[in-house]
């Protein structure tokens, strides 16, 4: 018995010790991940045997390099290699170590594989099947693991699962971690999964230490309890302990069905507040809507956003579209009271407003909008055109069919003045007007069929009489109507019939005997040069057209006025001529 144990020492002290030519042994095929030799400040040191039960060489096996066994252990620069069977080749300090095997580096991290071969020159080494790499901030699994000592790092490219310590799962086929620095590095289509969201993204560095991921290409953060709340970008980062992202190329945040987009955008999911600088955009698919503006904001938990910096809004329908200046839009929903499933989309416009639509165009100083209901509400100094028709007052609300995308009725409230072109063909300065205190106007397919003044109502309107057979227009005269309440009637866009109620005092003058000063009011303004013809005139303060001139026909009266002079002077009592004695 110590015959043959004396025998297996002097084959150890054989192989370990006796001198040989530096050529790799020919029976050794090394990965050519073992080649390119690492930049290090000191020669690497031999590989040292610390343990095995047994050891010894099979010329018929491993090319008659030493073999271990059992409880093996070995040590190289402060690395532990422990494994059930090792293959030493001892002139080229290589391992290849055989299940259960386990390295530990110099500063804690562990390795543990079916297989694994190292290298002690370039103190490289590569595991295979059922790899674990351990260290304090997250487990790797992988089937093949190539680990480098001198910078740290460890790579895979078959695929693999990292659990972090902070409960996200990360799955992708390539990566690189530098167990110095905690950083990973992810190559090729990766998912990073937690209780609370999942990032899809093509290419992901991520630092362990401070949790911030850093995305190069197609990148998506899902909200996992909402999934239609989410972020994507094609540059940017996310901090998994704030719940910070910063977005920088293509990137858009899906906010409860709204998108935000910019040059640049900020999102919290923590708080639900985003924000976004330069070209933004928030559009809204299912209202059918955008509005473009320089600066953004969106706060999930109100379900709201603002968009200023030369802001504009643009709601798009069958066959027209709505657009709208201010300078400041905010957006919410809010649950609709008849139908708790549902919510309702609002829109408020402030300062500045302007509004541009085909058949309608206006100004105030602000705005509310009831998208789902279609009801907007121009507030102060408001001002509205349709066709040749002005209206003005202290508060204007439009109140339209959001499905059939037309306007049914018009309120003023306070101060109500509505001008409307006696013959919208001519040139001449006449026109119908209506003052009260309140006013309604009713719309038949988008023009005004009924318009009713109610609360000291006057009017100055344009009487015609039409031949039946010649359907020759001569005009009558204008009626000067005061009463309680006047209901005017319109035909084919024009005025065909105005009743006075209510105390009704009506008295209609041939234009004989009306001054042109009398046929209107005194705070009469037909303002052609703010209305808007175009909807780039809703970026500027005014379009500042040129006013129409419009011809003014006085010569009856001014006939009459002659006449009535001339009759006047030949009536009056001759004064008796005196003569002097």
């Amino acid at each position: 018995m110590k015959k043959s144990f004396f025998v297996i020492l002097l084959l150890i002290f054989v192989r370990l010790f006796s001198q040989v030519t530096p050529t790799q042994n020919p029976g050794l095929a090394k990965d050519p991940f073992f080649n390119n030799q690492n930049p290090q400040t000191e020669p690497s040191k031999k590989v040292k045997h610390i343990h095995s039960d047994t050891a010894g060489v099979s010329p018929d096996k491993y090319d008659g390099n030493m073999v271990f066994s059992g409880n093996v252990q070995f040590e190289h620069q402060g690395s532990v290699l422990t494994a059930d069977e090792v293959v030493f080749y001892q002139k080229e300090n290589f391992l290849k170590a055989i299940g259960n095997v386990v390295l530990t580096t110099a500063d804690g991290n562990r390795i543990t594989a079916a297989e694994m071969e190292y290298d002690g020159n370039t103190q490289r080494g590569i595991a295979r099947k059922n790899v674990v790499l351990t260290d304090p901030k997250q487990t790797i699994k992988t089937e093949t693991l190539y680990y480098d000592k001198i910078p740290n790092t460890a790579y895979f490219n078959t695929g693999g699962t990292i659990y972090s310590n902070d409960g996200s799962v990360m799955y992708t086929k390539t990566a690189t971690y530098n167990l110095n620095s905690k950083m990973i590095d992810f190559v090729g289509r990766s998912n990073i999964e937690t209780d609370k969201y999942t990032i899809v993204s093509d290419n992901i560095k991520q630092n362990q230490n401070t949790g911030v991921s850093d995305f190069f290409g197609p990148t998506t953060i899902r909200d996992k309890k909402n999934p239609i709340n989410y972020v994507y970008t094609e540059q940017g980062s996310y901090n998994s302990k704030t719940g910070e992202s910063f977005l920088n190329k293509n990137s858009r945040i899906h906010n409860n069905g709204k998108i935000l987009t910019g040059d640049k955008l900020y999102f919290n999911r923590n708080t639900g507040f985003g924000k976004g600088t330069g070209n933004v955009m928030l559009e809204d698919p299912r209202e059918k809507r955008f509005i473009k503006g320089g600066y953004g904001e969106i706060y999930e938990k109100k379900d709201s956003a603002m968009i200023t910096d030369k802001p504009y809004f643009v709601k798009i329908f069958a066959k027209d579209s709505l657009y709208m200046s201010a300078d400041k839009f905010l957006t919410f929903q809010r649950q609709d009271s008849a139908n708790s499933l549902k919510k309702k989309s609002f829109l408020r416009a402030f300062r500045k407003v302007r509004i541009f639509k085909s058949n309608m165009q206006g100004r105030s100083d602000s705005l509310s909008f009831n998208e789902t209901d279609g009801e907007m509400h121009m507030i102060r100094k408001p001002i509205l055109w349709m066709g040749a028709k002005q209206v003005t007052g202290d508060e204007i609300r439009v109140y339209s069919n959001p499905e059939k995308e037309i306007t049914d009725s018009i309120r003023v409230m306070g101060n109500a003045f509505a001008i409307s072109k006696a013959d919208s063909l001519n040139m001449k300065d006449e026109f119908n007007q209506i003052k009260s205190k309140n006013m309604i106007v009713y719309l038949k397919d988008n023009a005004i069929d009924v318009s009713k003044a109610v609360g000291n109502a006057q009017a100055i309107t344009y009487a015609d009489d039409t031949n039946e057979k010649t359907k020759e227009v001569t005009r009558i005269g204008v009626a000067l109507s005061t009463c309680g309440e006047i209901v005017a009637h319109f035909i084919e866009r024009k005025l065909e019939q105005v009743d006075c109620n209510i105390g009704a005092n009506t008295d209609t003058y041939p234009m004989s005997k009306i001054s042109k000063q009398e046929r209107f009011f005194k705070d009469f303004n037909w303002n052609t040069k703010d209305r808007l013809q175009k909807w780039s005139d809703i970026f500027l303060d005014t379009p500042n057209y040129p006013e129409i001139v419009y011809e003014s026909d006085n010569s009856l009266f001014e006939r009459a006025e002659t006449e009535r002079k001339k009759i006047e002077e030949k009536n009056k009592p001759k004064t008796p001529v005196r003569v002097k004695k």
